[in-house]
């Protein structure tokens, strides 16, 4: 798979965020997981028919019928979640909306071929940034510029306070920026785990250095909203999350949206990035 291939298929799923009314509806009504990509390169038509396919095998597994969409911007993921009772959305997202949407953590999302708790890069010209400081003037692009707090704390913070005129610029597609830091262009790219290690199938790649890394950290969460489901219903969706990487179905379900598996929550580590996030400038 090919560096863009490879951003893209991340962003249109791993980086998106899930949303799934569950129970409450007659046994013939399909439930809807609608899914939210902000700043991934991927459309609707991209990720459909791995959304189906996540979709179907969720709904055998849990025995609740459901149907996943997908919607590409922030604003379409939070209203959905107005009106929703369970997600499933990126660490950038939960951090951001936690409070508004009364987010509650329940699990993890784990992508295929990456640890349960993967790191961010924040990467520049060989031999330009030394230090937090060094990035004044900088423009530093990254799908999760949505959530700055994100970058500058989570992220970031253990890097150093990023200067007031470091520029954050919202973009899955980060492939020019990169070839734009290679040339010394003041831009830096923060990448999460899958676009760290396909660094080095880029041409350029000997012209670029890892300046920063983040903690550890989960790709995504699974949440409930506000009250969220009824036990029962929580339950049999959590099982089968839970469960999917068991049988060839939930396990080919998982491999389409370039996931490999959902897991137990760690503490710990949430509320290390929550107490990150919320010491950032907003």
């Amino acid at each position: 798979m090919t560096f863009v291939t490879r951003l893209i298929a991340m962003g249109a799923v791993l980086l998106g965020t899930f949303t799934a009314e569950v129970a409450h509806a007659a046994p013939a009504t399909k439930d809807v997981i609608a899914l939210c990509a902000p700043g991934s390169p991927g459309t609707s038509a991209d990720a459909q028919s791995a959304m189906d396919a996540f979709a179907a095998a969720l709904s055998t597994k849990a025995g609740t019928p459901v149907a996943a969409v997908y919607d590409d911007t922030e604003d379409a993921g939070v209203a959905q979640m107005k009106t929703a009772r369970l997600a499933i959305v990126s660490l950038p997202f939960f951090l951001k909306h936690e409070q508004e949407l009364k987010l509650h953590a329940r699990a993890i999302a784990v992508r295929k071929d990456r640890p349960a708790l993967d790191e961010w890069v924040l990467v520049a010209k060989k031999g330009s940034v030394k230090s937090a400081a060094a990035l004044d003037g900088y423009t530093i692009t990254t799908p999760a510029a949505f959530a700055p707090a994100f970058v500058r704390g989570t992220v970031l913070g253990g890097f150093g306070a990023l200067p007031a005129t470091v520029k954050l610029q919202q973009s899955g597609a980060v492939l020019s920026a990169l070839r734009k830091a290679a040339k010394g262009d003041r831009v830096a790219v923060l990448l999460d785990g899958p676009g760290a290690a396909s660094l080095t199938s880029l041409p350029f790649a000997g012209d670029l250095e890892v300046v920063a890394r983040s903690p550890k950290l989960p790709a995504g969460v699974v949440v409930t909203i506000d009250a969220g489901p009824s036990a029962a219903a929580w339950k049999a969706i959590e099982g089968a999350l839970l469960g999917l990487r068991g049988d060839r179905a939930g396990a080919t379900a998982l491999d389409g949206i370039q996931m490999d598996k959902f897991a137990k929550l760690d503490d710990a580590v949430l509320a290390a990035a929550r107490k990150a996030y919320e010491a950032a400038p907003k």
